[in-house]
């Protein structure tokens, strides 16, 4: 089978998968059901979002927060205004893709460690500062809750994993995303034969920073209540960077499967465990790292190659 034929297929088995999965609400009306997919479907298109930038160019960006608190606050704040959902949210990405290029111009600048400070410092100031002007909770007024449905939200959600997995694909088999796994690789080597470095960065640091932001927006139409600032706690940064490099980072499959673990772990360790659970995660992502650095999907990978290839250096 040709190549191009495979990647034909692959697209017509996700469609297909992405249709079945559409269906569940009438599927089903049990709402932690419907729920806990939700979650899947907001978590995994989040660490796809980081993925973009940190998994295949190597940019390890912890300041994702600072897009999905901008998403969710701007696409809230205009929704209980009376703004239709679309617009509102369209207007909520545009935020967080408006702000990404403001930063990530600069920020980029930085190589290494320093960009890695520098855009967890934008997200930590930006947290502050929303804390500080918008201490109250956020609640939907009685008429909101009255038509408070979870299945479009679900809907959204889904379509949301769709779109960031569709460009993530495309990153695997487009000119530009073979610049930026060589800019991952070796950014000098990479300059050296003419992929111009700052520019393959920056475009995907924009389309990181859209994605997050429009995955901020659909949490803010999901959640009844929540505080502000809530919205850009660095676990929005350092859950889907966990996510990412439990399923494999660079890899199109990696978030989805990741997502669906980190939920199921995370739902069984804080029944048991309460906050003692993230030091358990803490210690599963040593793990992660040093035994299979490539994540699930390597794993995957390894378990289907012959024990003469496994062996192979």
């Amino acid at each position: 089978m040709t190549g191009r034929a495979a990647g034909v297929l692959t697209a017509c088995g996700a469609a297909a998968a992405a249709a079945a999965l559409a269906l569940l609400p009438r599927a089903t009306d049990n709402q932690a059901v419907l729920d806990w997919a939700f979650l899947v479907y907001l978590y995994a298109a989040l660490a796809q979002s980081w993925n973009l930038l940190g998994g295949f160019a190597g940019q390890v960006n912890l300041g994702l927060a600072a897009f999905f608190g901008l998403g969710a606050l701007v696409t809230r704040t205009l929704w209980l205004g009376g703004m239709p959902p679309a617009e509102a949210l369209a207007l909520g990405t545009a935020a967080a893709t408006v702000t990404g290029v403001i930063i990530g111009a600069p920020c980029l600048r930085l190589r290494g460690p320093y960009f890695a400070i520098g855009t967890l410092a934008v997200a930590e100031i930006l947290r502050i500062t929303v804390g500080n002007a918008l201490p109250n909770v956020s609640s939907l007024p009685a008429r909101m809750l009255a038509t408070y449905r979870l299945a479009p939200r679900y809907e959204l959600a889904l379509g949301l994993l769709a779109a960031v997995t569709a460009a993530s694909w495309w990153l695997t088999r487009s000119r530009f995303g073979c610049g930026l796994t060589a800019i991952r690789e070796d950014e000098g080597v990479a300059e050296a034969i003419g992929v111009h470095a700052f520019r393959h960065k920056f475009a995907a640091f924009i389309l990181s920073a859209l994605f997050a932001g429009a995955a901020g927006g659909v949490y803010g139409f999901y959640q009844l209540s929540f505080y502000p600032s809530s919205a850009f706690g660095p676990l929005w940064t350092f859950d889907p960077l966990l996510i990412v490099y439990l399923g494999g980072v660079g890899t199109v499959l990696g978030p989805l499967a990741g997502a669906a673990f980190f939920l199921l772990l995370r739902e069984a360790l804080s029944l048991r465990l309460g906050d003692f659970y993230l030091l358990v995660f803490g210690i599963l992502f040593l793990v992660v790292v040093i035994a299979v650095p490539g994540g699930f999907m390597e794993a995957i990978r390894a378990l289907g190659r012959r024990p003469e290839e496994r062996t192979t250096p």
